[in-house]
């Protein structure tokens, strides 16, 4: 079932989200039931999730399983926001635009904003919808991008590996499992690129081991 409690001075983005978050969740219940494991230990605020990607549906699924009032500000390609009515849907529910491939300033300084601002945000390492162990849109081996490192570090975010499980077969059950926060290490202000993708790679490796898996790995729930 959802978590609809509230917590300190925290609120929903919106009434839309609101809304949302009861109906699109009472139907993902039906259609693509989810076993939820170590959300009670999950920090409230400044956090990065960070999971592996398995499915269209991860940001979905684990957005509707985190309290109504979480304020999950999530990354989604730009293209999802050229449709104006799907554009404005995904800005109500805390989406933000990101360009893929290169560098986005923009959506970069907009995540980092986010979780200075108190909020949270979801991030996946990946880049790329994963399957059979390489990205759908790249078909290279599943690995994980040094952006989410390099904006966990400067947002000074608690940075948390995600697990997601399955292929979201209709009416089957999968798992979303929360991890312990990660402390990254690295020298200097901000570290070196090689140790951003370092850290990249061993949030990534935690997320996957979560459910017992390595980078890449098939999905358990059939």
């Amino acid at each position: 079932m959802h978590h609809t409690e509230e917590a300190g001075e925290m609120k929903p983005f919106n009434w839309f989200f609101s809304a949302a978050y009861f109906v699109v969740g009472f139907l993902m219940d039906i259609l693509h039931p989810v076993t939820v494991e170590g959300l009670e230990d999950l920090p409230r605020s400044g956090v990065l999730l960070c999971p592996n990607h398995s499915s269209n549906w991860d940001p979905i699924l684990i957005a509707l399983k985190l309290p109504r009032n979480y304020r999950l500000h999530i990354m989604a390609k730009e293209q999802l926001f050229r449709n104006p009515l799907l554009g404005w849907v995904l800005k109500k529910v805390g989406a933000f635009p990101v360009k893929r491939g290169g560098s986005d300033i923009q959506s970069v300084r907009t995540a980092i904003q986010s979780i200075r601002s108190g909020d949270n945000l979801l991030i996946f390492s990946e880049g790329t919808v994963i399957r059979k162990g390489v990205g759908v849109v790249d078909g290279k081996p599943a690995q994980a991008k040094s952006g989410v490192a390099v904006i966990g570090i400067r947002a000074g975010a608690i940075m948390v590996p995600v697990f997601v499980d399955g292929e979201k077969k209709l009416f089957h059950r999968t798992r979303i499992i929360f991890g312990k926060p990660y402390t990254p290490v690295y020298t200097g202000r901000h570290g070196t690129a090689d140790e951003m993708q370092h850290i990249a790679d061993e949030i990534l490796a935690a997320a996957y081991a979560l459910g017992g898996q390595s980078v890449g790995g098939e999905p358990l729930c059939q």
